[in-house]
């Protein structure tokens, strides 16, 4: 999936806040911060047939959307935000805006919003609502709030995960892909046991996915294990083992995930560690136990990933499917879906 891309960071200073407010002409009006001189940012865009998610850094501003906006751009879609800085505002009739960092939180465009906050990075979830009609009477509930419950930021974190997973995903994913969205954002944001149900796969998904990302932060550190996950990502070891019964435990996966890091390193010709360096790196107790874990795994030798990576053998290029129209503003890539 190829996503649409805009950056003002090319252009000359004086001329990049014009260009962002008309990237988002239609849908905010935006207000550059007090002393800020340039305005160097940059929005990607996925447009799904039926809900769409962006990734925008940008420096410090305040986005608004008042009524006049409202009459003459009436969409309406729910937006999930995820922000990397404290966003305060207001989310009209009065509802006043305050969301920590990392917390995600819903707003609608077709109310009153002034959003506010300072240099970051964000995520933004668009689900229209003609394609999420049944969501209606929780997203207008939960206008304006912040969704600060375990739930909630696991919902963060899987918006996190769509992002990722995007260039991995076939057309014939698509329909799934929106019902997944459905089940997930309905579980977290009105949990009951049925959504809980029909969300599990969405929520262990998310969950194995936090859970990953620890470990790949910490694969050099010899105290990593079961214990040291349940601690850091708030999870019981039963949890915890059943997410990862069928790696075939905690400690294998953590293993396999170590390996893996060894096979890139031994695939970067850069890297001129010995093979007894990548493997005391790992944890493992020395280079003849990482080579036959090694070659369990993979089928080849460390010397051969390594030989194979001097010759230049590991270069693989992904075909890439191209748009025939690319749209201009973000309020184009909002009509799509």
């Amino acid at each position: 999936m190829i996503p649409v891309r805009f950056t003002t960071n090319d252009l000359p200073i004086r001329e990049q806040f014009d260009a962002w407010q008309g990237w988002f002409e239609g849908v905010f009006n935006v207000a550059l911060a007090e002393g800020e001189t340039g305005f160097a940012a940059s929005s990607v865009v996925w447009t799904l047939d039926e809900f769409g998610l962006s990734h925008v850094k940008a420096p410090a501003l305040t986005a608004m959307r008042d009524t006049a906006l409202l009459r003459s751009n009436p969409i309406d879609h729910w937006v999930i935000t995820l922000g990397g800085s404290r966003t305060i505002g207001s989310g009209g009739a009065g509802v006043t805006l305050d969301v920590p960092a990392s917390v995600p939180y819903v707003a609608s465009l077709g109310r009153e919003l002034v959003s506010q906050r300072s240099h970051d990075e964000r995520l933004q979830l668009y689900l229209p609502r003609d394609s999420f009609r049944e969501l209606a009477p929780l997203l207008d509930a939960a206008q304006a709030q912040a969704l600060d419950t375990p739930l909630g930021r696991l919902l963060g974190d899987y918006i996190g995960l769509l992002e990722r997973s995007f260039v991995e995903l076939a057309p014939a994913d698509m329909p799934r892909l929106t019902n997944a969205v459905r089940a997930m954002v309905l579980a977290c944001t009105g949990p009951s046991s049925d959504r809980l149900d029909v969300a599990t796969s969405q929520i262990n998904l998310t969950r194995r996915e936090r859970v990953r990302q620890f470990i790949d932060r910490n694969l050099r550190d010899p105290g990593l294990d079961a214990t040291r996950l349940c601690s850091e990502v708030g999870m019981s070891r039963t949890q915890l083992y059943r997410l990862f019964h069928d790696d075939g435990g905690v400690a294998r996966y953590i293993r396999h995930r170590r390996l893996l890091r060894g096979y890139a390193d031994l695939s970067d010709a850069s890297n001129g560690a010995s093979i007894n360096v990548i493997a005391d790196a790992l944890c493992f107790e020395d280079a003849s136990s990482f080579s036959r874990a090694f070659k369990q795994e993979f089928g080849l030798n460390p010397r051969d990933v390594r030989a194979a990576a001097a010759a230049g053998l590991t270069l693989r290029i992904r075909p890439e499917e191209l748009r025939s129209e690319t749209p201009s503003t973000l309020r184009e890539c909002l009509l799509r879906f």
